[in-house]
């Protein structure tokens, strides 16, 4: 394992997450906006070492492997902690259904590649444009559901459960387009 500068943030990344929910958890005015900070400074990360890893042509099968795993820790990690806000409302059902569509489909998803990969058709099922335009609506969708103020008279919270139906909703679009990719595959095996 080379310890190289797209490594090193997707680590960096990692490393936010205790942090991030101390941040989140703080019994002060400014702890959210703090988490919210924090996970933009984690998003931010997720496209800068993706960048330079081709950039400074320092890809890796480690940094490979390491940066979905970040990705999928502190956004899983964000959604619990909005979900478990307020387990007894109703509007944390709301909240609850995109959480659950999105961290499920991150893990069939996971496993999809790594099955995939075993049998060494691992580009049947690389990210599309459809993943990384879920990822950026999943991004806004969880910096404004933490930073939960209203700005202008409108909630970021309700504007943020808006970007998250909409990521749940291209979730659901990509999984079953990397399953139709793959479904000759999967029915063969």
């Amino acid at each position: 394992m080379t310890l190289n500068i797209p490594t090193i943030l997707t680590l960096l990344r990692i490393l936010i997450i205790p942090f991030f929910v101390l941040l989140y958890y703080l019994p002060y005015g400014w702890a959210h906006l703090s988490a919210a900070s924090l996970f933009v400074i984690a998003s931010v990360t997720d496209w800068l070492d993706g960048y330079m890893a081709r950039r400074l042509n320092q890809t890796s099968r480690f940094g490979a492997f390491l940066d979905p795993v970040a990705d999928k820790l502190i956004v899983a990690t964000a959604l619990v902690m909005l979900v478990e806000r307020n387990p007894t409302s109703f509007n944390n059902i709301v909240l609850a259904l995109p959480a659950i569509v999105i961290i499920g489909r991150e893990i069939t998803i996971s496993a999809l590649r790594e099955w995939m990969a075993e049998l060494g058709q691992s580009a049947k099922v690389a990210v599309s444009i459809i993943g990384k335009i879920k990822t950026i609506a999943q991004m806004i969708a969880i910096i404004l559901l933490l930073y939960a103020v209203h700005i202008g008279g409108i909630s970021s919270a309700d504007v943020g459960l808006g970007f998250l139906y909409v990521a749940a909703v291209l979730t659901l679009w990509s999984m079953l387009l990397y399953i139709r990719a793959a479904w000759p595959i999967l029915v063969k095996n």
